[in-house]
């Protein structure tokens, strides 16, 4: 796939009083953001967020936005080179793929850069890491997937083990044991960095249905589409519907029926708070988070969840907001497997 560069050239917005000059002596002034994804910011999920966010704060705040679009996994080195040429005072790097090659490129072109995953990466002033996490809506997530089940088997399938799909698959664990302590959750992973295999999603969702799961709950950029494929194509062991839970974004545009819900990220509240961190001088030394208490992280509501249903899910949104609740974040992938009742893992 071709990658794109989109240059969208945004008026400032006087009534945002964000462009006051801080001084300090890391402060770095700043009128052009950059966002690299590996796939195309068209796909409901990861890569569009990404792009999507950082639009809506290049508009917000009367920056100029250069969105590099379907870059892969591979090696971004040149890509990033000429961003930082082309004037970018910001690149965000938008994969996990990405957090070795980036920080290089900005200590040699002295370029910011953002990038997930990588905390031990981060330099005042260079390099800031976001690896953010939308765990307390997958609880929320699991409590649902738990109490609908007619099997009592939930599947989840990743296309890879980075921190962000880890600790929401365990936030996922922990809800649906929260509404029911013996649901079984089948775990399966698509491969060691499938974001993008479409048809590694659906094979692998299939199996996790043969394993007796009825709701699916899938994490994978470009590869959710082949989950979906699968929801809708194969039924469940006693002969019903598949249903899918989604993360990041809202596929409710191509949904056949089979979409329960999603947990949806908003990052424009980190792309925000990075370019405030760049003004004061602060950035590379905050950490940055989504959580419910300020709806950077929601639980989708679609019709097969009813008003009853919604009100406990709410409920319980409160109680995690107000800390009677606690959801850790659990970054690691074989503390996620430990949780499961089994794992298949390609390797």
């Amino acid at each position: 796939m071709t990658p794109k560069l989109h240059r969208i050239a945004l008026s400032t917005l006087a009534a945002i009083g964000l462009a006051a000059v801080i001084t300090g002596a890391e402060a770095q002034e700043i009128d052009t953001i950059a966002v690299l994804v590996p796939e195309q910011g068209t796909d409901y999920g990861w890569n569009q967020q990404g792009v999507d966010a950082a639009k809506a704060v290049g508009a917000a705040m009367g920056l100029e936005v250069i969105s590099a679009e379907g870059l892969g996994y591979g090696d971004v080195r040149p890509t990033l080179r000429e961003l930082a040429a082309e004037g970018a005072d910001l690149m965000i790097a938008h994969a996990s793929g990405y957090n070795t090659a980036a920080p290089e490129i900005a200590a040699e072109t002295n370029v910011a850069v953002a990038i997930v995953d990588n905390p031990g990466a981060a330099a005042a002033g260079l390099v800031a890491d976001y690896t953010v996490s939308g765990h307390q809506g997958a609880y929320l997530a699991g409590m649902l997937a738990a109490q609908l089940s007619r099997s009592g088997t939930l599947g989840i399938v990743v296309s890879g083990e980075p921190p962000s799909w880890n600790s929401q698959s365990a936030g996922f664990a922990m809800g649906a044991r929260a509404a029911n302590a013996d649901v079984q959750l089948v775990y399966a992973v698509i491969g060691p960095a499938a974001y993008a295999d479409a048809a590694g999603g659906k094979r692998v969702t299939e199996s996790v249905i043969a394993a007796g799961a009825d709701i699916v709950f899938g994490q994978g950029d470009g590869s959710t589409f082949g989950m979906l494929q699968a929801v809708e194509t194969v039924p469940a062991a006693d002969g019903g519907k598949v249903l899918f839970i989604d993360v990041i974004g809202d596929k409710t545009e191509i949904d056949k029926g089979h979409l329960l819900s999603s947990v949806v990220w908003n990052l424009v509240p980190v792309y925000s708070a990075m370019v405030q961190d760049m003004k004061s001088g602060a950035f590379g030394t905050v950490n940055y988070a989504i959580q419910l208490a300020d709806d950077s992280v929601q639980l989708l509501r679609t019709a097969h969840i009813s008003d009853d249903m919604w009100a406990g899910l709410m409920d319980a949104r409160a109680k995690i907001v107000a800390g009677e609740i606690e959801v850790p974040a659990i970054w690691e992938a074989t503390d996620v497997r430990a949780m499961m009742s089994s794992v298949d893992a390609a390797e």
